[in-house]
């Protein structure tokens, strides 16, 4: 088997130990990935569920984190003709079939007005926001796992040095590494370093990623709020001409009190 491309990479970045490869031949010539997971332990094959853990979620964001399922074109086409028709009930069902998260917001603000018509605008303003907050948390919290990986990743590394580091001095402390065996104590070490190296390099692989996945939340969560701010502008401008063409049914002694303008 040839040398796995990201060992590869660390000896371009030592080439002092990458010629004492080639020319002692005490060495061994060729490591394998199988070597690395066997010398790392029980630690490593925790490391590797967490790496492989950590290439599913990158690929399921790039598949399901886009911007069609937060605001789509076609939602909001379809929405705005609905509301221009005043078709709130016919808009909430359509909602139901849709996945995007303005369809969810759009759903908990016209179900809020359907049951109560005599809102007012800043209430109806604030269901809308706490539904837009909720589903912006909830795509913040799918990658947050990205960063808890990153920093999770580390410390099983350097639990398996450590784990490594305790059983090689256990064998110094028992007279069992004398003369020339010492050499086994390094080989003992640099196995143990293994799962600290592959564990930087998951975190640093999930925390790429993390920052990646981050900002585009943040151009998703910011055009679900410029999408509900305009659906919910639209629905207050139906709802505010509905009471213009109404016709005035008010008694004289109420006439003090205009209703709300939406």
């Amino acid at each position: 088997m040839k040398i796995p491309a990201f060992i590869a990479f660390f000896l371009t970045l030592f080439p002092g130990l990458a010629m004492a490869q080639e020319n002692d031949p005490g060495l061994p010539k060729e490591i394998t990935l199988v070597d690395i997971l066997q010398k790392g332990g029980w630690v490593m094959g925790g490391l590797v569920v967490l790496s492989l853990f950590t290439v599913i979620l990158i690929l399921l964001y790039f598949l399901t984190m886009r911007r069609s399922t937060v605001v789509s074109n076609r939602f909001m086409n379809a929405s705005e003709a609905m509301i221009r028709k005043r078709d709130y009930l016919g808009l909430i069902a359509y909602c139901h079939r849709r996945s995007e998260a303005i369809a969810r917001v759009t759903q908990k603000t016209l179900d809020f007005l359907t049951k109560n018509p005599n809102a007012s605008h800043p209430e109806i303003r604030e269901v809308a926001e706490a539904e837009g907050n909720r589903q912006a948390g909830i795509l913040n919290q799918r990658i947050s796992y990205l960063a808890d990986i990153g920093g999770i990743a580390p410390m099983v590394g350097l639990l398996g040095t450590v784990i490594g580091m305790i059983k090689s001095f256990m064998d110094i402390a028992n007279g069992n590494i004398e003369g020339a065996k010492q050499l086994e104590l390094a080989e003992g070490v640099w196995e143990a370093l293994t799962t600290t190296a592959a564990g930087l390099v998951i975190s640093i692989f999930a925390m790429t990623f993390y920052s990646f996945f981050r900002g585009r939340v943040q151009r998703h969560t910011a055009e679900l709020e410029a999408a509900g701010t305009h659906i919910l502008a639209l629905v207050g401008a139906q709802l505010h001409q509905a009471q213009r063409e109404q016709p005035d049914l008010r008694s004289p002694a109420r006439d003090e009190f205009p209703m709300r303008d939406l």
